[in-house]
């Protein structure tokens, strides 16, 4: 049985909110085709508002189902699309390596993520189309550079010949995971001192308490 298979099989441990932005054309949705039905269409139409995928993985024996949403890049939709930031605690920020305006614009949508999402979004800067580094614009080291100020996770992917695509979805959902673990293991233990044996599995979450410590982490920074 494989492990898509078994999961269907199991109960839903938690469900995480993942969102993609970008400039339009930086190849959001074909990254999630991708990962998520590991499919890739040369004509890609532009998304209008917000579509969104399913994703059922396995954690440390826990199964998780990713929520994972495709938010249109053209500005028109901006207005629109900023309330599906809310309650997403994990995001991909996209840009093309082939067209450095693409980079350029990650800032603003960083800032925009963090005024809308929660404060403790986990958070994956992906270099996207790395299939064309003969027409690269965006040196890597650039990339790592903000990734490392911005104490955010960075990879190098191509959703065309399938390059670091799952790492990249799979890091963020781990790492979503990792913290909110680690907090209800504080929750329940808490719980257990005041004679309470609440669990917190099988809801929706927004990570609660500080800000996830992720500089000095993992960071995959590879475009192989």
């Amino acid at each position: 049985m494989s492990n898509f298979q078994r999961n269907l099989d199991q109960k839903i441990d938690y469900v995480f909110k993942v969102v993609l932005i970008g400039d339009s054309a930086v190849g959001k949705s074909q990254l999630l085709a991708r990962f998520s039905r590991n499919e890739f269409t040369m004509e890609s139409k532009a998304t209008i508002g917000v579509e969104f995928q399913t994703k059922t993985l396995v954690v440390d024996d826990k199964t998780v189902k990713a929520q994972i949403w495709d938010t249109a890049g053209q500005e028109r939709y901006r207005a629109v699309t900023s309330a599906y930031y809310r309650g997403s605690v994990g995001a991909l920020l996209v840009y093309d390596i082939s067209k450095r305006q693409t980079f350029d614009h990650v800032a603003k949508w960083l800032d925009e993520l963090r005024g809308h999402a929660d404060k403790n979004i986990v958070i994956m800067l992906v270099g996207n189309k790395s299939d064309l580094d003969s027409l690269r614009a965006v040196p890597i080291e650039d990339a790592k550079e903000f990734a490392e100020k911005e104490n955010l996770f960075f990879m190098e992917t191509s959703a065309l010949d399938n390059t670091n695509v799952e790492s990249a979805f799979v890091t963020v959902i781990t790492e979503i995971y990792r913290i909110i673990s680690k907090k209800s293991l504080v929750a329940n233990d808490e719980a257990e001192i005041g004679g309470s044996s609440k669990l917190l599995t099988g809801t929706d979450i927004v990570v609660p308490g500080p800000e996830p410590e992720l500089k000095g982490g993992y960071k995959c920074c590879s475009s192989s």
